[in-house]
């Protein structure tokens, strides 16, 4: 059981990298075009074509979870499950507490939902695909927390 709770929280923890890189290198690299529309806003639709990136990391714990139920990987399901959490909570904290695209968890009073805000804020501020800093969400430069 041990060993499953461990896999998961990796999984987890090894997720905030895979955003980082991903971000840094695919979504502000050669999948730019996908991700362009979410520093633009010149979009009409509530969705965006940056939310195709949200598929990619299903699919990928879809898989872990087929791996473990087909006997393949036995710690597919704590794989699975460590990166669904991480998604889920790249969609609470990026989706709805920073960007509200629903109207929840509008007022940050702590030091770290404040900080969370201001270096995705600076993230932001630079609206081609160059010249970003800023690229993952869970962590970020202590530089951030200031009051």
């Amino acid at each position: 059981m041990w060993l499953y709770i461990v896999v998961f929280l990796l999984t987890f923890c090894m997720m905030e990298f895979m955003a980082w890189f991903t971000h840094k290198y695919i979504m502000h690299g050669f999948l730019w075009h996908l991700h362009a529309d979410h520093h633009r806003k010149d979009h009409d639709s509530w969705f965006e074509r940056n939310d195709t990136f949200f598929i990619f990391y299903a699919v990928i714990s879809i898989g872990f979870f087929l791996l473990w139920q087909y006997d393949i990987l036995s710690i597919g399901l704590a794989i699975g499950l460590g990166i669904f959490a991480y998604g889920l909570t790249y969609f609470l904290v990026h989706d709805i507490f920073i960007h509200q695209r629903f109207k929840i968890f509008r007022n940050a009073t702590s030091r770290y939902g404040k900080a969370v805000r201001r270096a995705h804020k600076m993230h932001h501020k630079h609206l081609g695909k160059d010249q970003g800093e800023c690229f993952g969400m869970l962590l970020f430069p202590l530089k951030y927390f200031k009051k």
